[in-house]
């Protein structure tokens, strides 16, 4: 009797599950998604629509050209000095870098999400004792990622031809940029069999896209050599609207296909829940400095105090050290003094005012960060053990909190002292740095607020925490950067802090105004902690 034969499939037992897992992962990011894609295409098209409204002639691109490219600091900033030669590149050397980064992340998180932090959390060994392949889960997150390159690709396209730039460069603009994300989805993937925790796999990939944007940089303002070891200096000398030229995006092709691949062979030689480099032991009895609540928060969040401390610094430096000319900048272009409070005879100050409120935004991010870090302790069950002790919860997330209200001091002063330094060491005045600092911890008031929203949200609506922090954030954001580009009404920014914080160093800050900030802010947190004494924990 001769018995049938059963032909196994290797690959397709590696992969099953895949469509499976893909729908959940849809399903989960049906709200974030959206969100990036959103912010993505506000930005294309926020500095698509104000370019082409500023520069409507060949001579005033060509002075932006002789002014722009000239500058160091500036082609740094932007990109090539190339770009500045169309319309459609201008608006490419503004904001490329930033469609760049936000591409990058939006990849990061996506993939980082569905691998690490699932076998971190448990989700992924619940996942696997169902019929799932090894692989299916990278396979699932990586075409999870794709498809929302794809759909960025198609609003990019959109935004950059509806607001009237070439359809061929928008095409090679929306192909490049997704590729561009599609390469930092697969290193992730990469990054994630290395590490055992999500934290350390997302500031892996945040330093590598630093290095990128800094290789960039250092490559443009040189012979642009450095610039071909970034793939934002690949996506950037691909040329949009300049020379559309194509073979660049082969670059992410390869790129990609082999990351993928390492990916791969890496998995297979981990074992599941652990990374390939792993962490020590450490010492087998606590310190003195790590015997409370409040020490092991900031022992947690010391990682992203520091990263989000040297971002921050970086970024303002780069702006104060354009500062020193944006008086002769203006002078050629006294239409752009429209988006600067106190016009051109206040212009080093305004720009500083408008540099800092970005540092403010950016150091707000930070803080929603902190404070969803509590959150996820809460889900995941790691601050029930502290709790069982004799720790309370107020205490518990009393160090949570004061990470997030001293750190986020920490990183503005950082970015004040950033742009200070380079402002001062531009003009060969060291003073301008404690003024400068001064004048970025004027802010602190309004990131409070931000974080008094986020410690409301958690204490009163828990589950809907990421999405009401995340929320406040973004339309901060609008109201500080977009309110005039897009002639949004008046009244469009009255809730936003920022709008109520006088614009250090260009306007006085008093203490009425400070104190009343502080109020808004201490109700906001102590609403949250009421909340949190009061509802359900892990609820």
């Amino acid at each position: 009797m001769i018995g049938s034969l059963v032909v196994r499939d290797p690959l397709r037992e590696l992969t099953a599950g895949v469509g499976t897992l893909l729908r959940f992962a849809l399903r989960r990011e049906r709200f974030t998604l959206p969100c990036w894609v959103l912010g993505v295409a506000l930005l294309l098209a926020s500095q698509s629509v104000g370019s082409q409204r500023l520069y409507e002639t060949p001579a005033q691109l060509a002075r932006l050209r002789e002014t722009m490219g000239g500058n160091a600091a500036m082609v740094a900033m932007g990109g090539p000095a190339r770009l500045l030669e169309t319309i459609g590149g201008e608006v490419l050397f503004e904001v490329f870098a930033y469609l760049a980064i936000v591409i990058a992340l939006m990849n990061m998180f996506v993939v980082g999400r569905h691998t690490r932090t699932d076998e971190e959390s448990g989700r992924a060994e619940l996942i696997r004792s169902a019929r799932v392949g090894r692989r299916a889960p990278v396979v699932a997150a990586l075409t999870l990622a794709a498809l929302a390159d794809f759909v960025v690709a198609v609003v990019i396209f959109a935004v950059a031809a509806g607001t009237g730039l070439p359809a061929h460069g928008s095409l090679l603009l929306a192909i490049a940029l997704a590729g561009l994300g599609i390469t930092f989805a697969a290193l992730t993937a990469v990054v994630a069999q290395l590490f055992e925790y999500p934290r350390g796999v997302y500031g892996s990939v945040s330093l590598l896209l630093a290095a990128a944007y800094v290789l960039r940089a250092v490559g443009d303002v040189g012979d642009g050599t450095l610039s071909w070891l970034s793939p934002i200096g690949w996506g950037q000398r691909s040329y949009p609207y300049v020379d559309n030229r194509w073979w660049p995006v082969g670059l992410f092709a390869g790129a990609s296909a082999v990351l993928i691949a390492i990916a791969f062979i890496l998995l297979e030689r981990r074992d599941f829940g652990a990374g390939l480099l792993r962490h020590g032991t450490g010492r087998s009895t606590a310190s003195w400095a790590f015997r409370s609540p409040l020490a092991l928060a900031w022992r947690i969040q010391r990682g992203s105090l520091i990263g989000w401390s040297a971002g921050v610094f970086v970024l303002c430096a780069a702006y104060g050290s354009f500062a020193d000319s944006i008086e002769e900048f203006l002078a050629d272009y006294p239409e752009i003094a429209a988006y600067l409070p106190g016009g051109i005879a206040d212009a080093v100050d305004a720009y500083l005012a408008l540099s800092l409120s970005i540092g403010a935004l950016l150091t707000a991010a930070y803080a929603i960060v902190i404070v969803l870090r509590a959150h996820t302790e809460e889900v995941t069950g790691r601050a029930e053990p502290i709790l069982a002790a004799s720790v309370g919860r107020i205490g518990w997330f009393a160090g949570h909190l004061s990470v997030a209200l001293i750190g986020s001091a920490a990183v503005l002063a950082a970015g004040g002292i950033g742009a200070g330094l380079s402002y001062g060491l531009a003009i060969g005045d060291l003073g301008q740095v404690p003024r400068v600092t001064g004048a970025a911890l004027a802010y602190l008031p309004a990131v409070w607020i931000v974080i008094a929203v986020a410690v409301a949200a958690y204490g009163i609506l828990p589950r809907a925490v990421p999405a009401i922090a995340w929320a406040f954030f973004v339309y901060c954001l609008v109201a500080l950067l977009f309110t005039e580009s897009f002639d949004l009404p008046a009244w469009f920014d009255d809730a936003s802090p920022l709008s109520h914080t006088p614009r250090a160093p260009l306007e006085q800050v008093g203490p009425g105004v400070v104190l009343t900030l502080l109020m808004i802010a201490s109700a906001g947190i102590a609403a949250g902690l009421a909340g949190l004494r009061r509802r359900d924990f892990g609820g």
